[in-house]
């Protein structure tokens, strides 16, 4: 069996810089951000990282993008 290794979202931007990442979390803060949890996948291009969301269901899921988001811009979800 395949062990997916658990990560905190530190380490998850430092592994993958500038990339969408696919994210079941395993622990968040009081807000929902995410603290730890493990990346089911990654890539710099957006729509492949929501294509993986299809085969998702029933898990805690989120998607962080872990390169700059300029002050000027609003991110909606």
């Amino acid at each position: 069996m395949l062990k997916v290794e658990s990560l905190t979202i530190e380490e998850i931007r430092e592994r993958y810089p500038n990339e969408w990442v696919l994210i079941e979390y395993e622990e968040t803060d009081s807000a929902f951000n995410i603290i730890k949890g493990h990346v089911l996948t990654h890539s710099p291009v957006k729509e492949e990282v929501y294509q993986a969301l299809m085969n998702t269901k029933g898990k805690n899921i989120a998607i962080e993008y872990t390169g700059h988001i300029p002050e000027d811009l609003a991110v909606m979800f």
